[in-house]
Parts: C-alpha cells; sequence; structure tokens
C-alpha cells in the first residue's frame, strides 16, 4: 500500500508558512488624493498659512488638509479632506464627486476598502467672473 505522504513536499512542513505584509505610507494616500483633486474643476486644497512660511516649514513636508487613518486589522482607510470650493458651485454634488473620485482611485490602487471619505469645505473661492460680472452691473447701474 502507498502511503499518502509521499506525495507531499517535506518543504512545505519544514518551514512555517509565508506572511506577506504591505505598509502603505500616508504621503501615498495623501498624493493620490491630491491628484484626484487636481482633476476637479471648483475645489482647491488648503494652502500654507503664512506662520509656515516664516518658521521655515516645507510645504512639501506634509500635505496641509489631507489627514488619513489606516485600520491594519480590516485593511481600511478613513481619509478627512478639507477643501475650499468656488463660489457658485453646488456644494452637495461637488462633496459627492470629490468622495467618489477619492474612494474609487485609492481603492484601486491600493487594494483597500476605503471606509470613509470625510470632505470638510473650509473656505470659498471668490469667482473672478463673478466679481467683473457684479462689477459690469454695478456700472450699468449707475449708468442709467
Amino acid at each position: 500500500m502507498e502511503s499518502p505522504l509521499k506525495h507531499i513536499d517535506t518543504k512545505e512542513v519544514e518551514l512555517p508558512d509565508t506572511v506577506f505584509i504591505r505598509d502603505i505610507e500616508s504621503r501615498v494616500f495623501q498624493s493620490i488624493a491630491i491628484q484626484c483633486l487636481s482633476k476637479i474643476e471648483g475645489v482647491s486644497l488648503l494652502e500654507g498659512t503664512f506662520i509656515d512660511s516664516l518658521l521655515g516649514r516645507d510645504p512639501n513636508d506634509r500635505v496641509k488638509g489631507i489627514h488619513v487613518d489606516q485600520d491594519s486589522k480590516t485593511h481600511s482607510i478613513m481619509i478627512k479632506v478639507e477643501i475650499n470650493i468656488a463660489y457658485g458651485v453646488s456644494i452637495p454634488e461637488k462633496a459627492e464627486e470629490v468622495q467618489q473620485k477619492i474612494a474609487k482611485e485609492i481603492g484601486f490602487l491600493t487594494g483597500l476598502h476605503v471606509a470613509s471619505v470625510h470632505v470638510i469645505f473650509k473656505n470659498l473661492i471668490p469667482c473672478k467672473n463673478s466679481l467683473e460680472d457684479t462689477t459690469k452691473k454695478e456700472m450699468e447701474c449707475l449708468e442709467v
């Protein structure tokens, strides 16, 4: 009678199971989010403050306004993005567009589950065209 263990590779018995570990730094997620935001019209990232420039902080050293929390147990991430939005742009529609693009891109590139994308609108960007239109309208009103 033939032994069933005859066909087993002895290396599988002698060596423990191989564990593959993949760590992704927060900067990678921040860079992906920046790339996504650069493709969306009507929003911009927060800029460095005057104090940052006085203290000599490198703006490339830390991305302002993009915070990433990773949960290694569930292999998921939570992202908080603080951005500015242009005046006249629908905030709910823009929030959904930002959330969808960031979640899709990060999920595709990293293979991790995006548990949440929290968008915080910090400031309003005045639209140059709306300022020019307002000035023209005021001038027209003065002429009448």
